[in-house]
């Protein structure tokens, strides 16, 4: 069986020291393998670097993958705030983030990520660059919420659209389909924003809030 478009351009790239050691902790912490796939994690650099983003939100730590591709994206100046549920997988995901050197670009807030955003929404924050990649239910409601918090011109990006193909196969009707189905096509139509939709790896939802 030949390569597929995904691991023949991944091998393209030389092994990243520090990614690779955030995917090792996660394996032998026994925590959740679902980090951002490493072509999108490139992309996310790519995007916030060209962006020029100074204020980057992401909805979801995890292990601090995706926290890092996104700060090294960032100028000297700019700042990722990143959304974590659990205390354990912050603290986790900021020791992986300081072991990449990036700690100085990266601060957490811990809590529902619900009640996070409207605290940020209610404090005036507002954001060039957004990363979802959190609990599938609330996309359409995070997307809401970005929407809110964005700058004009402001760059969306959601992982895990495809949901292992759960997406595109009629007979899964559960509630993460379900609210997946519903925030890709608002990304597809949504009048406020100028969307995109990328099928490698478990698939990329990327939008620019209209100014």
């Amino acid at each position: 069986m030949g390569l597929t478009p995904d691991y023949y351009f991944d091998e393209l790239y030389s092994n990243d020291i520090d990614l690779e050691r955030v995917k090792e902790n996660i394996r032998l912490a026994g925590m959740p393998e679902i980090s951002v796939a490493p072509g999108y994690g490139r992309l996310l650099t790519f995007l916030v670097a060209t962006s020029k983003a100074q204020n980057v939100l992401e909805i979801g730590a995890l292990g601090g993958y995706s926290g890092i591709c996104l700060a090294r994206g960032l100028s000297a100046e700019g700042k990722l705030l990143s959304l974590e549920l659990r205390e354990d997988y912050a603290e986790f995901a900021k020791e992986n983030v300081i072991a990449a050197g990036m700690e100085s670009h990266v601060d957490y807030l811990v809590g529902d990520a619900s009640a996070s955003l409207e605290r940020l929404a209610s404090e005036g924050k507002r954001f060039d660059f957004f990363f979802i990649d959190a609990d599938k239910e609330n996309y359409p409601h995070y997307l809401d919420a970005c929407i809110r918090l964005s700058n004009k011109g402001a760059i969306i990006a959601a992982d895990n659209t495809l949901l292992r193909g759960r997406t595109i196969d009629d007979n899964k009707q559960g509630p993460s389909v379900l609210a997946m189905r519903e925030f890709n096509q608002r990304i597809a139509q949504d009048s406020r924003l100028m969307g995109v939709h990328l099928p490698a790896y478990d698939g990329l939802a990327l939008a620019r809030v209209k100014d």
